[in-house]
């Protein structure tokens, strides 16, 4: 299922897809890669946070990185699902694994295709839910500025 949605009708937590989805649009709207994240405990939201390569030069800066530093030191992640607009790439990946998050929940992955076999290789759960806001954003963005987003994915 290489990036394929499955049923948008399996559980996610929708508040926290919107804080991951406002996230990426703020940083559109700082002239960033709009790609944004949040992390969830339960119901509870931890810490959103996105993509701040081009606001901050930190090249490994990514959505889901931010939103991780932005939850600070937890003792475990175990019981903890991140959201991301975009599939998340190999940095991205490797944290999660590291990390041992169990789940992850992307907007899209028409645009980027990320790591999921590896992921799933590894015992996450992966639930693409194919947002049409999250592609517009992305083919807009790559449109628009195909460098940077060359840069972005070390292209």
């Amino acid at each position: 299922m290489n990036g394929q949605p499955r049923e948008r009708t399996a559980t996610y937590n929708e508040a926290a897809f919107e804080a991951a989805v406002q996230a990426a649009q703020q940083s559109l709207s700082e002239g960033g890669i709009p790609v944004g994240a949040a992390l969830v405990r339960g119901s509870e939201l931890l810490a959103s946070g996105h993509n701040k390569r081009v606001q901050h030069g930190d090249p490994i800066a990514h959505g889901e990185m931010a939103a991780l530093r932005a939850a600070g030191r937890q003792k475990s992640y175990r019981d903890t699902t991140l959201y991301t607009t975009l599939a998340p790439c190999a940095m991205c990946t490797g944290t999660i694994i590291q990390f041992k998050i169990p789940r992850v929940v992307v907007g899209e992955a028409r645009t980027f295709p990320g790591e999921f076999e590896l992921l799933r290789s590894r015992g996450v759960d992966v639930l693409v839910l194919d947002d049409q806001r999250c592609v517009d954003m992305m083919v807009g963005f790559q449109r628009d500025n195909p460098e940077l987003w060359a840069e972005d994915i070390a292209e």
